[in-house]
């Protein structure tokens, strides 16, 4: 290297790095971002009663509305985008919706743990398989937060269950009216878990307005009121659901509207 080419190098400004990348390290390489993660997920559904609690049932004039996975998990997209917004009822939800998930998993799985011990122990020498669908229905999963997926968790938990007692019910262990009984309670549990999705309304309130005792709090509270009375710990935000998301009231989108809201009134929601 020459003495004049030396003098330039140390003239030449080097070009500034994003994150205070190493010199060492070309432009592109520190300045190129990888895209958005898209992976996937799909939920195999091998009998027609978990089913139904994927696809619910729109209210006609002799039938009540239902909601399944699908349209639980669209309110819970727009739940967990108003706790984001510092809604204090929509954190009420999510710790409401959490709990009947978690609650109803493990009432879920302990019967299909005793079920699947009957027929273990049915006779000595006797070994029963349990059921299974020839043709199990795949249902692709996407939904915006951990609490869809949560509801499908829910429903293939559910269908094992099915499988398990309709076979205990098929080489004579269970009877019939303790079978159907048992599916019923299940079903009725899952279907309240998803209904409680429905109980929250969007009304843009946030926890200043409620400390401020605004207009938007007072139509909040009266919206709500089907809910409970909000506990003061959650109000407070000491209390939250262990899967929620970060608080940012000012950076937080929307919760999309949709002209099907009215489906989701607790009111309307079949409890039996």
């Amino acid at each position: 290297m020459t003495d004049e080419t030396a003098d330039i190098s140390k003239t030449t400004p080097t070009r500034a790095l994003p994150d205070n990348a190493d010199p060492v390290v070309d432009y592109t390489t520190a300045a190129t971002r990888p895209g958005l993660l898209r992976g996937s997920a799909s939920l195999d559904i091998q009998t027609r009663q978990a089913q139904r609690l994927v696809y619910g049932r729109r209210r006609t004039e002799n039938k009540e509305h239902i909601i399944g996975l699908v349209r639980f998990g669209m309110n819970m997209k727009r739940i967990w985008s108003s706790a984001s917004r510092d809604d204090p009822y929509a954190d009420w939800a999510l710790i409401q919706v959490e709990e009947a998930l978690n609650n109803t998993r493990e009432f879920i799985n302990t019967l299909r743990q005793e079920t699947e011990s009957l027929l273990e122990a049915a006779a000595t020498g006797v070994q029963i398989n349990i059921a299974h669908s020839l043709q199990p229905v795949r249902v692709p999963l996407q939904f915006a937060n951990a609490f869809g997926y949560m509801g499908a968790y829910l429903i293939a938990d559910f269908d094992q269950l099915v499988c398990a007692i309709l076979t205990g019910r098929h080489v004579g262990l269970i009877q019939r009216g303790n079978s159907d009984k048992a599916l019923h309670n299940c079903a009725r549990r899952v279907r309240h878990a998803f209904a409680l999705s429905g109980l929250w309304k969007f009304t843009l309130v946030t926890r200043a307005d409620i400390r401020n005792n605004t207009p938007i709090a007072l139509k909040a509270r009266e919206s709500m009121a089907i809910m409970g009375e909000l506990p003061q710990e959650v109000l407070d935000g000491k209390l939250r659901a262990q899967v929620a998301p970060e608080i940012n009231a000012t950076d937080a989108s929307l919760p999309e509207a949709t002209e099907e809201a009215e489906l989701d009134n607790p009111d309307e929601q079949e409890t039996s």
